[in-house]
């Protein structure tokens, strides 16, 4: 039954899908903790430690039946989370109680659940930055050749294709997945390095043996799931690794903020609509209005990782010696929340992506407003060459015809008009069929379809056939 009386975050009510959600659950946490202690009592034992089969076995079957009560009411007694586990372990484990947590200190399950659900994690946004580059690959190729306004300033320019603007939101996503990748390749995890650093009480344990110490960091490393552990810390793994995630998460933000304000924008020109369900109210007032809301989400959680990262900044610079204390309460928002919310961000973004709806007229509409201005100098250059006219005063008449049309549009709100003038301008001998010709808006996208073209095939298609198994990502949205 949902609790009404207290806060609640909005990440499990509305935006964070289960599966980050569960990387960052009290009982992924947990479970991870005694999967550590497990890989520790086993890598000790094989390096020597009297510690027994029956209490593996003890340890093993107890992995996932976490007693959180006995945890909970341990830890308002002893006011330390690490030994409130161990003792709640302790308790359904008493043959092994003894030895759990061995020669570790607290950083030793703390730090090496936190890389490894930050994995767990970049792997989920991974897969859902596949699917969005996936999304827009299709939209791309399908609007590869429709003309349409571009925008510098939000002033109309000269125009492209809604295929090459979408390659435009592609290509932020590749950088995305590109710098993702690299931090998922540099992630260590940090072992079993002790209190400060130095594995002292470890090589206490094994009676000054150093190679021994070696191997059971490497005996972890390879039961979590990594080939390396951090070459040096102190107490705790260098708090610049959660910086440089949160860097990419951050980055993950920006490519979709820049693509959801695209979207609003074009949605004021009426030009393109986000998806919009039959049954969705787009204002408490104003029955007829259609917002476009999931980009305007999309655009405020990307605001919030962004901001985000300057907790890992502020964290990472702020950390004293071989360890301090203040980095805990902290860490324990800013890095689950910026995973949840790009994980809100990104299936908003495949939703958006797969579900966007195009206005051809809309577009040709707005082209025709703005395109008599731009044809212009090729109206000019036409009839010099091949109606023998003389540039400088076609140039003059061109100049004296957009000056009235301009006037037509912004003093009386009347279409722009500059083309019809120069067809009744007798020193410009042009038809119909010539003008209508020279002003095909397909004559101005410059290498638009082709770029999109080969940006699909030498930069998209090889990212996405390489990852297929990731694809078929069904984003929905909760609220």
């Amino acid at each position: 039954m949902a609790q009404h009386d207290r806060y609640i975050s909005p990440f499990s009510t509305r935006y964070a899908s289960d599966e980050m959600q569960y990387i960052f659950s009290d009982d992924n946490k947990f479970r991870t903790w005694r999967k550590l202690w497990i890989a520790l009592a086993k890598a000790e034992q094989k390096q020597g430690l009297a510690i027994t089969d029956e209490q593996l076995a003890e340890l093993e079957a107890h992995k996932d039946d976490i007693n959180y009560e006995d945890a909970i009411a341990r830890e308002k007694l002893v006011r330390h989370d690490v030994m409130s586990h161990v003792y709640a372990y302790g308790q359904q484990c008493p043959k092994a109680a003894g030895i759990i947590h061995l020669g570790a200190t607290s950083c030793y399950v703390g730090d090496n659940t936190d890389i490894i659900r930050m994995r767990g994690g970049l792997l989920i946004i991974r897969k859902l930055l596949v699917n969005a580059v996936a999304a827009l690959s299709e939209f791309a190729e399908k609007y590869k050749s429709l003309p349409t306004l571009a925008y510098t300033h939000f002033q109309a320019a000269q125009p492209t294709t809604v295929g090459k603007r979408a390659c435009l939101w592609i290509n932020d996503l590749l950088f995305d997945i590109e710098q993702l990748d690299f931090q998922l390749s540099q992630l260590k995890l940090l072992g079993c390095k002790g209190t400060t650093g130095t594995g002292a009480s470890f090589l206490e344990l094994f009676d000054g043996d150093e190679k021994k110490v070696t191997e059971l960091e490497k005996l972890i490393a390879e039961k979590m799931g990594f080939s390396r552990c951090a070459p040096v810390s102190g107490q705790t793994y260098s708090r610049k690794v959660d910086f440089y995630v949160l860097q990419v998460l951050s980055g993950i933000a920006q490519s979709a903020s820049k693509f959801s304000s695209d979207i609003r924008l074009l949605s004021h020109l009426k030009e393109v609509d986000e998806p919009f369900e039959s049954k969705q109210i787009g204002s408490s007032a104003m029955a007829y209005k259609r917002n476009p809301m999931r980009s305007e989400r999309i655009a405020s959680l990307s605001r919030f990782v962004i901001s985000d990262l300057q907790n890992a900044a502020f964290t990472a610079s702020s950390q004293w010696l071989e360890r301090t204390l203040d980095d805990s309460a902290n860490r324990r928002l800013s890095i689950p929340e910026a995973f949840l919310a790009v994980d809100g961000i990104l299936n908003l973004y495949i939703n958006v992506a797969s579900g966007m709806k195009i206005y051809p007229a809309v577009c040709k509409k707005h082209l025709d407003e703005e395109l008599p201005f731009m044809a212009s100098e090729n109206i000019l250059m036409y009839c010099v060459k091949n109606k023998g006219g003389d540039r400088q005063e076609l140039h003059e008449r061109i100049r004296v015809h957009s000056v009235a049309a301009a006037q037509q549009v912004k003093l009386y709100g009347e279409k722009n008009d500059l083309l019809e003038r120069i067809m009744a301008d007798p020193a410009f001998k042009l038809s119909e069929d010539e003008l209508r010709e020279l002003c095909d808006p397909r004559g101005f996208t410059g290498m638009a379809e082709h770029q999109t073209e080969k940006f699909i095939n030498e930069y998209l298609d090889p990212v996405i056939d390489a990852n297929k198994e990731y694809l078929g990502v069904e984003a929905s949205v909760n609220v």
